[in-house]
């Protein structure tokens, strides 16, 4: 668990743009120097569920293609939070935040979450055909883990919507 821990809270730190809220925006990073931190966070993240799977070799065969496949999927829900956090921290860093743009991001935070729940299901059958139901279920659980663990630390760095 603690390897999770660590893994999750420099996937924050790193790709979820925790510094969004900053007043001065950081220096510019090298881009293939933080291409290489999100492959090795990939990479980290596989081994994770590896180790967590406890996976046959006929059973490997088949699970890490629509592992990859659901990686990439997840990856798109992850640039839309991505674009909604930085939505979400340009008004609050402009003290712009009123009624129609808290409207709309509750509206796209809805959207991505009925997404992210609707992916989930798209691959069951897929996981289904390549795992015992056990399997399926307990890679759901890891990825449910590792984006809950992902939620919360985003949760503690994003300030709530000022009232009026």
């Amino acid at each position: 668990m603690k390897k999770l821990t660590t893994f999750v809270v420099l996937l924050v730190a790193t790709v979820c743009m925790a510094p969004a809220f900053a007043q001065n925006p950081p220096a510019d990073k090298p881009a293939d120097n933080m291409q290489i931190l999100r492959d090795k966070l990939k990479a980290d993240k596989k081994l994770i569920v590896a180790e967590n799977m406890q996976l046959t070799e006929s059973e490997a065969k088949g699970f890490w293609p629509v592992y990859e496949a659901y990686q990439k999927d997840l990856e798109t829900l992850n640039n839309r939070t991505g674009a909604l956090i930085k939505s979400y921290a340009d008004a609050w860093n402009a003290r712009s935040m009123d009624n129609d743009k808290a409207k709309k991001l509750t509206s796209d935070f809805l959207a991505l979450q009925a997404d992210e729940v609707k992916q989930m299901q798209s691959y069951v059958p897929k996981l289904e055909k390549v795992l015992p139901a056990t399997k399926v279920a307990r890679y759901l659980q890891i990825e449910n883990k590792i984006r809950m663990i992902v939620k919360y630390e985003l949760a503690g760095e994003i300030p709530l919507v000022p009232g009026n």
